[in-house]
């Protein structure tokens, strides 16, 4: 990638990289009309050219140098999520292998090493004994040397079950390799793990300061001196994830405040895994309501820690196992008020989610939280919303978590800058932008953002799977309308809150109109649109307009068909999907829209989703026929020539969606029934 772009900088342009004027007439006269040419002739080739002197063929290569060395730091490596990209897609498919054999030996790669290093060395000394009187007498001989060694490595391999994982590492290796196909729809998932694996092997030219928060070196130091254990794990981080994470351990009580999108949730899980792997047992995790079942859910897909909900009907029954069997307690801001932890449990990591819902030193809730904090032995509070411009917000936090840098911190209310503000909260304060880590980001992130039912919503829903109801069992989710008790209008506003702070535009698809409606009412001002199949072309294109030059915030409501197709939305760089959509297809249109060529700005792709409902199953069955038709298309090609082949009937989905949900509701009826005749 660099000799291409040396290849396209023209030779005249290296006397803007001297002091002196370089003559270059004679060398471009030679053919060597670009950089690279000069680059690869070097300084005896030049030299051989006529009217070319000694001086002037050094002065010439050395310019050549620097520029390639400019161009090498200013490289910043992306994969374009192109499956027609022929290199791009031999990355891709190596990168998916390894990811699953990086997974089978993750926690063991510094330890193999140094088993391999060691055992290597005594392979040398160690000879076999003359039989076993002159093994045991014989004094230290290679053998007696080298088998307390060899024992000490077994004794480890047994407690880290290194075994059966090495055998999963073989087993991953003999595994045929994934189709193309498999490894874009994987990347297309799971692209910010890729790439933390790749920058694991190539330098992705990522900005350390930027990535260490502009922190001082002081304290930059203190965290890489802090190792991460990975053992209980099962992520990989990019480069920034490791070192917030390492923040939180190394400085015990603090705030990361990354922009929306780069991984909060993930570097949270990496400090409990680390914990867990040195000896502690107990942890909680406070949040809103609205992203508790996010939260359950990736634990359980990141880490070997298992996550206790003590929120609703099982709150009791899940905090005695808990505190009997240790790891993470999930619970919401509400709950914490019903969670009574014994006076000796030691609680090793206290994490506040959207920590700013607790900013407010009188309300109940964030008397709470700061209760809580202070029988914890570490505390991390997570939020996206930027604190440089809300210094009372943010004092208010900080008070919970390090009284001593309270002072500081009002000492800089008069002081503008971001700058200023992170230096002076820097022993308690980690934020990056989108722009700080961009090397290191995917072009696209998708995010599920699992909920549970609302009351009203379930009444809803469970009148519409009773009556056969497809089309309003996927708009159940949206019936109350009310941020207050619809989780997934509540979950909408925090995104787009979020957003907002930070200076981002927002897209919100649905399919229906009744939804559309819900969702502009509750954003109210802020809110373009509907954009719906009535609005007509011109007026249509003249909404867009209007929402693009818009200054700062703003949120485009648009029905996914008619906002899906033929129009560009780049100026927005978050994407909300409020239900899953038949036809895959429509949904990939609809994010194309922000997503495309231009876009300077990772786009994020919120999919709102609800547990144990229509959404759930619908995309366990469109991934299933998804996986079926890749099987065929291995051997045809009509995946290539139409998209829509992966499609499934509406009819269909419909009949079976409502089918399994009427039955998955009347075992779940009866079985309530069964457990109320018991007691």
């Amino acid at each position: 990638m660099v000799r291409r772009d040396l290849d396209k900088i023209p030779t005249a342009r290296l006397k803007e990289a001297t002091s002196g004027g370089l003559r270059l007439t004679a060398i471009e006269a030679a053919g060597f009309r670009t950089v690279l040419a000069v680059l690869d002739a070097g300084v005896r080739r030049l030299q051989a050219i006529d009217g070319v002197g000694d001086k002037t063929a050094m002065q010439a290569h050395a310019a050549a140098q620097q520029v390639a060395t400019a161009v090498d730091d200013d490289l910043k490596f992306r994969i374009d999520l192109d499956p027609d990209d022929s290199l791009g897609t031999r990355v891709v498919v190596a990168l998916h292998r390894w990811a699953r054999l990086h997974h089978a030996t993750a926690g063991l790669d510094e330890d193999l090493q140094r088993a391999a290093a060691e055992l290597a060395g005594l392979r040398d000394t160690a000879v076999p004994a003359r039989g076993w009187v002159a093994l045991f007498t014989g004094g230290r001989t290679g053998a007696t040397v080298g088998a307390p060694a060899v024992n000490d490595w077994i004794a480890w391999a047994d407690a880290r079950d290194a075994w059966s994982r090495l055998r999963s590492a073989e087993s991953v290796m003999e595994e045929r390799r994934p189709s193309a196909k498999d490894a874009w729809a994987d990347f297309a998932k799971r692209s910010a793990e890729y790439y933390a694996l790749l920058g694991l092997l190539v330098d992705l030219k990522t900005d350390d300061a930027a990535n260490q928060g502009y922190l001082p070196e002081d304290i930059v130091a203190r965290v890489h001196a802090q190792p991460l254990d990975a053992t209980f794990a099962t992520v990989s981080l990019r480069g920034y994830q490791s070192f917030g994470a390492r923040f939180a351990l190394a400085q015990e009580r603090v705030i990361i405040g990354d922009e929306m999108g780069l991984g909060k949730t993930i570097q949270a899980i990496a400090a409990l895994a680390h914990l867990k792997a040195a000896g502690s047992q107990h942890f909680l995790v406070v949040c809103p309501a609205s992203v508790l079942i996010n939260w359950m859910r990736e634990i359980r897909q990141h880490s070997k820690l298992l996550p206790y909900q003590l929120h609703g009907f099982e709150r009791i029954a899940n905090e005695r196992r808990w505190l009997r069997r240790g790891d993470v307690a999930v619970t919401t801001f509400d709950s914490l008020r019903h969670l009574n932890l014994p006076a000796d449990l030691d609680l090793a990591m206290l994490v506040v989610d959207e920590a700013h819902y607790a900013k407010n030193p009188h309300a109940q809730r964030s008397q709470r939280v700061a209760d809580m904090a202070a029988r914890a032995e570490r505390v991390l509070f997570l939020t996206g919303t930027p604190m440089e411009n809300r210094v009372e917000e943010f004092a208010s936090l900080v008070e919970r978590l390090h009284p001593a840098v309270m002072p500081t911190v009002e000492g800089r209310r008069a002081i503008a800058g971001p700058g200023a503000f992170r230096r002076s909260v820097a022993p308690v304060y980690l934020r990056r932008n989108q722009e700080d880590v961009l090397s290191e980001l995917p072009d696209l992130v998708q995010v599920d953002e699992w909920e549970e039912f609302g009351k009203a919503d379930l009444i809803a829903y469970r009148r519409a799977v009773a009556e056969g109801n497809f089309m309003a069992m996927r708009r159940a989710a949206f019936s109350s309308g009310d941020p207050i008790t619809s989780p997934k209008v509540q979950r909408l506003l925090e995104i787009a809150d979020e957003a907002g702070a930070n200076g981002h535009k927002v897209i919100v698809f649905s399919y229906f109109r009744e939804v559309l409606s819900t969702v502009h009412r509750a954003l109210g001002s802020r809110a373009f649109g509907p954009l719906t199949g009535d609005v007509s072309p011109p007026k249509r294109q003249a909404l867009i307009d209007d929402f693009t030059r818009a200054d700062g915030h703003g949120v485009l409501v648009s029905q996914i068909q008619a906002g899906g197709v033929g129009l560009n939305m780049q100026a927005a760089s978050v994407v909300i999907l409020c239900e899953p959509q038949v036809k895959p297809t429509m949904e990939a249109q609809a994010i194309a829209r922000a997503h495309r060529m231009g876009q300077l700005r990772t786009v994020q792709v919120h999919r709102l989703l609800t547990q144990d409902s229509v959404d759930q199953r619908m995309l366990e069955i469109l991934d299933s026929k998804a996986r079926l038709f890749d099987e065929y298309a291995r051997r045809s090609d009509i995946a290539e020539s139409s998209p829509e082949a992966v499609d499934i009937s509406e009819v269909a989905l419909a009949r079976e969606v409502v089918a399994l949900e009427q039955e998955r509701l009347a075992t779940a009826a009866m079985e309530e029934l069964n457990a109320e005749g018991e007691r």
